[in-house]
């Protein structure tokens, strides 16, 4: 019985982290197209270029980190669907917290670089 625990536990816990990762990752980058052409002056191709890099390297964080965190202890003592379901939204909900300071983290590089091309534009202005 314990092991079917296990298994069922895995089985929600993946599909879960994956779509909330696909889901937090298309809103973040769909909206950052702004940041990135500001950030970049207009060149879109640029913009879109390293905005695609960022996507692809916050995938490969969560992603990875979510896969890391898998593992459910032996001892975590799974012997019912009530324990499965504790556990399970002590793993998800670490995991969601994770997720939602590495988009704040993101949101602070986009602002940080819009910031940095304000400022490099008044300094050409000036000129």
């Amino acid at each position: 019985m314990e092991t079917a625990l296990f298994i069922k536990a895995y089985l929600i816990y993946l599909p879960v982290v994956l779509l909330l990762t696909l889901f937090v990752a298309r809103t973040l980058f769909k909206n950052a197209k702004v940041f990135m052409l500001d950030i970049f002056h207009g060149r879109a191709d640029l913009a879109s270029s390293t905005n695609r890099l960022f996507e692809v390297g916050f995938y490969l964080l969560n992603m990875g980190f979510a896969l890391l965190i898998l593992k459910i202890s032996h001892n975590a003592n799974l012997l019912s669907n009530s324990h499965l379901i504790e556990i399970l939204s002590y793993k998800i909900g670490g995991f969601s917290i994770y997720l939602g300071i590495m988009l704040f983290a993101n949101l602070y590089l986009f602002f940080r670089g819009k910031r940095k091309a304000g400022m490099s534009r008044s300094v050409s202005a000036s000129s």
